[in-house]
């Protein structure tokens, strides 16, 4: 692995596109500093200009190094969760071009938790400007297969380290401004976040990012995360329901559910626990993709907080997919 991460940070120095796994999913990496590079990211990924990109840092890197303006607070999350899923918006510093923040004067930055990701990070020696490895508002990669089977070519080099620990994109906190913000959520619970600034919970307000006087985030539209297959949204009774009823066109119907297992020709049944649903969300959305079906049913998660970030992903999931009935 050491040669094929000189390889790799070689490549983006050369100003190519390089996928590496992160302890969230595999992100599609470039030099943050050169737009060119950049610019091939948007390319590949069918992604609009004025999306944000986030950029990783080597392990260590000050936060005044491509952030200005940083309050106690964001220093204190950093302290509390990095390396790790955690995403902090800023005011950004000069130095960081305007294709990487969308033309905003904010920046988002993480330092990854990943051992492969922090080596490449390393050996790179400076910000990796990294979305997920997938074509825009689709489901992210949380294996260099999906991220292959997305881009083909497209991408010089593919880092694989296996399955992604968390399966899910990182938490997102809005620091730029006044109070702080939970722009997405992600593994890190919201009460935790609070608790490391000395805050309430319900301080952090709510997530989603799309407020008028947010800045713009990865994954905050209303539809992302998104398979090409109609994805609803249904609760186990419901679900049983309408599979009854579906008769035969069951088998035209794609199941992912967590509570218990249904008999039918496609379906997954992930863990009960949210972490590990998290883990093997995407990967279950891809398979039920790619399968002969005309439909994906989800049987709804619960709504408490240990569950707050997959059903975020869910329901933009289902929003993307453009599905509204069963």
């Amino acid at each position: 692995m050491d040669a094929d991460i000189a390889a790799a940070a070689a490549r983006l120095a050369a100003g190519d596109l390089v996928a590496f796994p992160t302890e969230t999913v595999y992100g599609l990496g470039a030099d943050a500093l050169c737009p060119a590079a950049v610019a091939k990211i948007f390319a590949a990924k069918h992604r609009p200009a004025d999306h944000p990109l986030i950029v990783h840092l080597p392990l260590g890197t000050p936060l005044q190094d491509w952030a200005r303006d940083v309050p106690p607070a964001a220093i204190r999350l950093a302290d509390a969760f990095w390396p790790g899923p955690l995403t902090l918006v800023l005011r950004r510093h000069v130095r960081v071009p305007d294709i990487v923040t969308g033309g905003q004067d904010t920046v988002g930055l993480r330092i990854p938790s990943h051992p492969v990701a922090l080596a490449l990070l390393a050996a790179f020696g400076s910000g990796i400007a990294a979305p997920s490895a997938n074509r825009y508002g689709r489901i992210s990669p949380t294996c260099a297969e999906h991220v292959r089977a997305e881009f083909g070519t497209e991408v010089a080099m593919v880092l694989d380290a296996g399955p992604s620990r968390y399966g899910i994109e990182s938490t997102i906190v809005d620091l730029s401004g006044g109070m702080p913000r939970l722009l997405r959520p992600g593994a890190i619970a919201r009460s935790d976040l609070a608790a490391a600034m000395g805050l309430a919970a319900d301080c952090l307000g709510g997530s989603g990012g799309r407020g008028p006087d947010h800045p713009r985030v990865p994954g905050s539209l209303p539809g992302h995360y998104a398979p090409r297959t109609p994805l609803l949204l249904l609760a186990r009774a419901s679900l049983q329901a309408h599979l009854i009823a579906a008769g035969p066109e069951r088998d035209r119907i794609a199941i992912v559910c967590w509570s218990e297992p249904i008999s039918s020709g496609w379906a997954w049944h992930l863990p009960d626990d949210p972490e590990g649903y998290a883990h093997g969300l995407y990967a279950a959305l891809r398979a039920a993709d790619a399968a002969p079906v005309d439909r994906i049913w989800v049987e709804s998660v619960p709504d408490t907080p240990p569950w707050e970030a997959v059903r975020d992903r869910l329901a933009r999931a289902a929003a993307g997919s453009g599905s509204t009935s069963p």
